[in-house]
């Protein structure tokens, strides 16, 4: 999906070609861009050859005077294999939060500069692509001295209540030219969580002055989805409703299943004293997600999640020690599944915690125990505040095994300048299907990393046994 913006109504021309020459065009596509979609235009480029680097080349000719054009913009990506082959990929979230925006003098959005040099197949945005609950004011004072500058606009210096001021987040963050270098390069597999709407929504739970239509639906909630799916790279899909969690196959070796943990919560909270029933993934979307799993042939299921299973959390999933309670029996009922199932190799991905950790969860140290151990790493921000790290309860059993963020000394909502922020790495061998796992900061750290080695699948084991 090639994505683009005009300034005025206009014609998206987008060519395509397997050289960068483009002496050769496999394909061509217009596309207008309206004020209907704040002049905003997709094109889906389909049937393209497996395993092949494609570039595209971009213009727009103005619709009221056909002879004027806009400069052509060339990007480049790379399609999945159908065969065995190494890839890699990047993980993150949370991009320009707490009122940290671009400031040029300290190079703008550098995190996206630094996940462009490692040369990605693609990226799993985790969530709070925007923060349209967090202006950005022209300068905020650093702890110790000195001042952050940042770009302001006007749509960008209040919180978000309109659909203009929504879209302005987002093109707040295209001013960075490093964000507009990555985008251009790289595809981005893109999640959503609270802040594309506001802290700590749910859908019954996120009023204010714009209220609810007569359907119930938030107006808030309504706008800030329009935004997200003019603004974001992903396939329409008018018959599901905007739906964002999906499934993504990228060759043998990968399949990524992308949830989505707030369209479908029971509320904004999940407090243990609560004995009502509680939902953060909603019956539907954890029946499509055993599914899925279920039918998937990949070496590698990694499940992209918008927020972690075992940090504590009042907006999350888990409560406190203890045996599963509201939320985290959806998880139980999954992670019991899986093993069940026989389903191996799944990895859990998420950002939102404003730092970067690797946890082991393991049934030997949990209350529940019927699941089979796997990892999960958090890795974050790209551009916000960074935090200091938070507590895991014993409910699954999670360890440790390393993390880093914000000093009890340095206080939460560090400034990006300080180098607390964070991405992960993903790299799997094509010949030996080991999946590398690396944790990395702004400056490309290898801060820590782990070799996870795929176990067989047992239901290919049955299928072999009962072939022969």
């Amino acid at each position: 999906m090639v994505w683009a913006r005009a300034d005025r109504a206009a014609r998206m021309r987008v060519d395509y070609a397997a050289s960068e020459s483009f002496r050769s065009i496999l394909g061509s596509h217009a596309v207008d861009a309206l004020p209907g979609s704040d002049f905003t235009a997709k094109a889906l480029l389909d049937n393209l050859p497996p395993g092949q680097d494609i570039f595209y080349r971009v213009r727009f000719d103005d619709i009221a005077h056909p002879h004027l054009a806009g400069d052509t913009q060339i990007g480049h990506f790379k399609t999945a294999p159908d065969t065995k082959r190494s890839i890699s990929f990047v993980w993150s979230g949370d991009t320009v939060g707490q009122g940290w925006g671009i400031d040029p003098a300290r190079g703008g959005l550098r995190s996206y500069r630094t996940m462009l040099n490692n040369r990605p197949d693609f990226f799993i945005h985790s969530g709070d692509h925007i923060y349209a609950d967090c202006p950005v004011p022209a300068q905020l004072e650093l702890p110790g001295g000195g001042i952050w500058r940042n770009i302001v606009t006007e749509e960008k210096s209040v919180v978000a209540h309109s659909l203009a001021e929504f879209r302005g987040n987002y093109k707040y963050n295209l001013l960075d030219e490093h964000f507009r270098a990555f985008h251009a390069q790289v595809p981005m597999l893109a999640q959503w969580d609270d802040h594309e709407v506001t802290n700590d929504w749910s859908p019954i739970g996120s009023i204010d002055d714009t209220g609810y239509d007569e359907h119930g639906v938030s107006r808030l909630v309504s706008r800030a989805r329009q935004a997200f799916h003019e603004f974001i790279p992903m396939r329409a899909r008018p018959e599901q409703d905007g739906r964002v969690y999906r499934k993504t196959s990228y060759g043998p070796l990968l399949d990524v299943f992308l949830l989505d943990m707030r369209s479908f919560r029971d509320s904004n909270w999940n407090k243990g004293d609560d004995k009502a029933p509680a939902y953060i993934l909603g019956p539907m979307q954890l029946a499509w997600l055993k599914r899925e799993l279920a039918a998937s042939n990949a070496t590698w299921k990694v499940i992209a999640a918008d927020l972690p299973i075992g940090l504590i959390s009042l907006d999350a999933i888990a409560l406190g020690d203890g045996p599963p309670a509201r939320r985290e029996h959806e998880i139980a009922d999954l992670l019991s599944f899986i093993k069940h199932a026989g389903i191996a190799n799944t990895v859990w991905l998420t950002a939102d915690m404003h730092y970067t950790a690797a946890h082991r969860y393991d049934p030997n140290r949990a209350v529940f125990q019927d699941f089979e151990p796997f990892w999960e790493f958090v890795s974050g921000p790209l551009h916000a505040g960074s935090w200091a790290p938070g507590q895991l309860d014993n409910t699954f059993g999670p360890a440790v095994q390393f993390e880093k963020g914000c000093s009890a000394a340095q206080g939460d909502n560090l400034a990006p300048c300080f180098g607390l922020q964070f991405f992960g790495h993903v790299g799997i061998d094509g010949a030996s299907e080991v999946m590398t796992v690396t944790l990395k900061d702004v400056d490309d750290n290898a801060l820590w990393s782990v070799d996870i080695i795929p176990k067989p699948d047992d239901r290919r084991r049955r299928l072999s046994s009962q072939h022969f």
